[in-house]
């Protein structure tokens, strides 16, 4: 009896291990002009993840990204922006492309990150630990589109999914990132 019980608290173990929540701060990535981004460096702060593309019906959502990212980012909260052609082929360009489309066009300055894949077979880590269940804790979702917003709390757990087609100034996203 004592054999099963310690065979028992011994499978109890591995099965918790293998799908150990995580936070966005075991995250390293490469942002846009080829340098390593640590998100770790984002302790304490509120993030917002976002999938974009410069030729979507979506991309003017650049301007209001831009215009809260201003208004927020000496409070805590920060931007995270990842291009991705995983829509219709919606962001062709090289990363020196994107981001001078984004500087000329909406005058980005949040941190935009180097073209990674959101779904699919080539799925980027980020990206699987933010619509897994078992590594976000939250929930299991998909990217639906270009534009989709991840918010993440001051712990760097995903505490929200936010729908490409809600604009990043409606209400609700302000007052996650007032603290209301």
């Amino acid at each position: 009896m004592k054999r099963f019980f310690a065979l028992c608290s011994l499978l109890t173990l591995f099965a918790f291990t293998g799908s150990e929540i995580q936070t966005v701060y075991s995250f390293k990535v490469t942002d846009i002009e080829g340098k390593e981004f640590d998100f770790a460096s984002l302790k304490g702060k509120k993030i917002m993840i976002v999938n974009t593309a410069s030729e979507c019906g979506l991309t003017p959502q650049y301007e209001q990204l831009q215009k809260i990212y201003d208004q927020y980012k000496d409070k805590n909260f920060v931007i995270v922006g990842f291009p991705a052609n995983n829509f219709m082929g919606q962001e062709p360009g090289s990363d020196a492309e994107i981001a001078g489309f984004c500087k000329k066009n909406y005058g980005v300055t949040f941190p935009m990150m180097s073209k990674i894949s959101v779904k699919g077979e080539d799925m980027h880590p980020l990206y699987k630990y933010l619509t897994t269940k078992t590594q976000n804790g939250l929930e299991d979702s998909e990217v639906q589109w270009n534009f989709q917003k991840y918010l993440i709390d001051t712990n760097g757990k995903l505490v929200k999914v936010i729908s490409p087609r809600t604009l990043p100034d409606d209400p609700v996203i302000i007052a996650w990132i007032e603290g209301k």
